[in-house]
Order: structure tokens, then C-alpha cells, then sequence
């Protein structure tokens, strides 16, 4: 039962210290609009999107009206095109690249996720003339997000679509290079890709999920800033307290939110994921609540295991305000997406070798990083290979969304707007890791995915 101190609480959350639902997401099955005809193929994708999701964004206008809570995104997942495509031609795909555009812009809704493929252990026919597309399919549409699960615990890493994955990421930065190269910042590369993700680019509607179904992801890096500099300068298993009690808080509200959402559109309520997702805004950084534990800067000594006990008390929070918890759950730490982040790479603290040692103790993995535009795709190929072993090494999902900034070099940034925020280009080790990459086949599974 909630009390008037809860209430001023979660209001003082909402006006000083940038609580917000990240994104009320739909996930909508398209395996029922399968056909071999292209265009009847794609009359069906569009048919199902928009009836389904007719009312998404009034919805989630309504709520955020109702209660107060500010619902940042209301966005759409869909089957993986690559299942419901086939063999179709290569141009069969781009079509239905723009049908979910389409969609997207009769919904009013702010991202599409599902222009993606499971390649962890092999290619079809369909996996491959979806993947060689992916380029145009960036370029030529403003809200469709694509995603690629290259690698899993279970299966191994697919070397060989890493290596086609190089080739696709410098391709779709040359096709957007009048933006910035923005047809990155849409594509995700995964291992352990989870099936039940809000959050883009990596979001897609998995094959064990109902017919449609409300995901809500949460965010509240501020909230939690906010009240580690309250605790002041208790130990750390005091600290870890107060970030479970304020995840619990946070979770709560999307909880609040999601069920409400579900029980409006008539569609099962998924899963809360309850990460910490930051915003360029001041003070809605995950980086700052590394410097709020006692950091110097983020990217300094002791950065990996502030990260790792931060993303731990979150998720024991979180757990105990829902009892479907899922997609990514933790931390994020998108370079650009982040003010503190940001400020770190500036100045000098936060290199890439940091980044991919925080990723083994924090959700995803090497997010929305600017790096060169002369990048070779075999060193690109090679970041994306460290990044994906840590997640099979240590059975979680990792990614890398990585963007060659066309024209770009160190000293440089590139600006997105919005969300994605603006990034300052990394520098590289530009050693070839080209013999390596160009053995192709599979990386063996790891011994303890052997669990049967």
C-alpha cells in the first residue's frame, strides 16, 4: 500500500533526478505471415504491425498523462525477418526493411527492432541475403534497427559471420557517411542474444514468445547517483544496500507502468528489464554513479569492480519488485548515450581496453563507440571477436555496436541527436589481427557449456 512519503519520493525521483520509463516496447510474432510472394509477404508484415500495435503510442501517452512518469519511447520488436523471409532475394529483404519502416510511421512510434538474424552456428540461404542488405537497409530507413547473434555459449562463435559482420558495419558506415555514419549506431552484433529485449538496437520478438506481448524496460541512473550521495561515506556493504533499495524503487514504478500497459492493449505482460540506461542529460549518467562510490574519474583503477558490485545490487533489487524479470538487466555503459562516459574518454581515463574489461561485469557490451573511419574491417572484426568470447566465456550476453566514423579520426566527434547523443572517436590498436579472422569456421564452445 503506498504512503505519502512514498509518493513525494517517487515524484522527487521523477522532477530532480531524471527517473523515466526508457521504452514501453511491444513484441509482435510475424510467423503467422509467412509467404513465398514478396509482396503478399510484405502486405501481411504491415497488416499485423499496425493492427496489432494500433493504440501503442495513445497508450503509453495516456499512462505517462495519468500518473506522471515520463515514457521516453514507445517502440516495436518484431520475429526476426530472417525466419519469416527465407530464401526470399536479397531485394525481397530490403522491401521488407521498408514495410517495417512503413509501419513504423503509421504507429508514430519511435524505433522498430527485428531486422535481424541467429547465425550463431550456421547461415541459411535467407540468414545470408538478410545480413547483405543490412547496409541499405540502415541507409534508407529512419526507425528500423537491426541486430546479428553471432555466438553463443551453447554453440560457439561463428567466425565466419564476424567476418561478415566487418564487412557489413564498414559498409553501412560508408552508405550513412552524410550522417555520421548514424546506420551504425542501428545494428547491434550479439552473443547470448536475449529473445525478450526492449531496448534497441538490439530488440527483436523471440520464437518462444505469445503472439504479442508488453516489455518495459526502466531507467533511473540519476535516482541512483542521488542516493549513494545521500548514504555518504558508509562501507560498501552499506552502499550495496541502499543501491538494491533504490532498484527496488525504481522497478516498482515500471512494474506500475507495464502492468497498466498490458492490461490496456489486451497483451501478456513480458518482462521489467531493469537497466540502468543513461541519457547525454546531465545527471543521468552511469558513469557519474561510479564517481558517487569514490571513483576519481570512470576508467580509473577500481572502475571494473565499482561496475560489477553496482550491476549486481541492481539486479537484486530489481528482482524483488517483479517476478518477470528479464532482457538485459543491469548497467549500461553506451559511450555516447552517456555524459560522464563522454567526459572520461576526453579526458583520457576511459580507453577501449577498459571498456571491453567493464563489459564482463555489466549488461551488453561495447555500446555506441565511435572509432575511426579508416578502420580496417579486420580490426573490426577482431574488437568484435574479444567482446563476443566474453560472453560465451562467461555465459551472459555481450555486444558490440560500433560505429567507423566515415571521414572521423581521434580528436574527433560525431553527434546524433537525440538519445544516442554524441560520441568522441577512440583510438585503436591498428595491429592486424587479419590471419586470424581470415581462418573463418567456428570457435569451439566453451567446456562448461556442457551442462547437460
Amino acid at each position: 500500500m503506498l504512503n505519502v512519503a512514498d509518493i513525494l519520493e517517487t515524484i522527487g525521483m521523477i522532477r530532480e533526478e531524471n527517473l523515466d520509463i526508457r521504452t514501453i516496447t511491444m513484441g509482435i510474432s510475424l510467423l503467422d505471415c509467412v509467404s513465398e510472394d514478396p509482396d503478399h509477404l510484405c502486405t501481411r508484415v504491415y497488416d499485423k504491425i499496425t493492427r496489432t500495435a494500433e493504440h501503442l503510442v495513445k497508450t503509453g501517452v495516456d499512462i505517462e498523462h495519468e500518473y506522471g512518469i515520463p515514457i521516453v519511447n514507445k517502440r516495436v520488436s518484431v520475429t526476426p525477418i530472417s525466419l519469416i523471409g527465407g530464401s526470399i532475394s536479397p531485394e525481397g529483404y530490403l522491401k521488407l526493411a521498408h514495410t517495417l519502416q512503413r509501419a513504423a510511421d503509421t504507429l508514430g512510434i519511435n524505433f522498430i527492432g527485428g531486422f535481424s538474424a541467429l547465425v550463431h552456428k550456421g547461415m541459411t540461404t535467407g540468414d545470408r541475403n538478410l545480413i547483405s542488405v543490412i547496409p541499405e537497409a540502415l541507409a534508407e530507413t529512419t526507425n528500423v534497427c537491426s541486430s546479428v547473434n553471432v555466438a553463443s555459449t551453447k554453440a560457439g562463435i561463428n567466425m565466419d559471420a564476424i567476418r561478415l559482420m566487418g564487412s557489413t558495419i564498414k559498409r553501412a558506415a560508408y552508405l550513412t557517411r552524410d550522417n555520421n555514419s548514424i546506420g551504425c549506431a542501428k545494428l547491434v552484433v550479439f552473443a547470448n542474444v536475449p529473445e525478450d529485449n526492449p531496448f534497441m538496437a538490439g530488440a527483436f520478438h523471440g520464437v518462444g514468445e505469445p503472439d504479442s506481448v508488453i516489455n518495459v524496460g526502466v531507467s533511473g541512473p540519476g535516482v541512483v547517483a542521488a542516493a549513494i550521495r545521500r548514504a555518504g561515506d558508509c562501507n560498501l556493504s552499506e552502499l550495496a544496500d541502499v543501491i538494491k533499495k533504490t532498484a527496488f524503487k525504481i522497478t516498482r514504478v515500471g512494474q506500475l507502468v507495464a502492468s497498466e500497459a498490458a492490461r490496456r492493449l489486451h497483451a501478456p505482460f513480458g518482462i521489467i528489464d531493469l537497466s540502468l540506461a543513461p541519457t547525454p542529460a546531465i545527471g543521468d549518467s552511469v558513469a557519474r554513479i561510479l564517481e558517487e562510490m569514490g571513483l576519481e574519474v570512470c576508467g580509473t583503477h577500481g572502475t571494473t569492480a565499482a561496475l560489477a558490485m553496482l550491476n549486481d545490487a541492481v539486479k537484486k533489487g530489481g528482482v524483488m519488485a517483479s517476478s518477470h524479470v528479464g532482457g538485459l538487466s543491469g548497467a549500461f555503459i553506451p559511450v555516447s548515450e552517456d555524459e560522464g562516459m563522454i567526459a572520461a574518454v576526453n579526458a583520457g581515463a576511459l580507453s577501449l581496453e577498459k571498456l571491453e574489461a567493464m563489459t564482463a561485469v555489466c549488461s551488453v557490451g561495447l555500446d555506441m563507440i565511435a572509432v575511426p573511419g579508416d578502420t580496417s574491417e579486420e580490426v573490426i572484426c577482431g574488437i568484435i571477436a574479444d567482446e563476443i568470447s566474453i560472453g560465451v566465456a562467461n555465459t551472459k550476453t555481450t555486444a558490440v555496436r560500433l560505429i567507423p566514423a566515415y571521414g572521423k579520426g581521434v580528436g574527433d566527434s560525431v553527434s546524433f541527436g537525440g538519445l544516442l547523443g554524441t560520441a568522441p572517436i577512440m583510438p585503436l590498436r591498428t595491429d592486424s589481427p587479419a590471419r586470424f579472422i581470415a581462418r573463418g569456421g567456428r570457435i569451439p564452445a566453451p567446456i562448461h557449456s556442457l551442462k547437460n
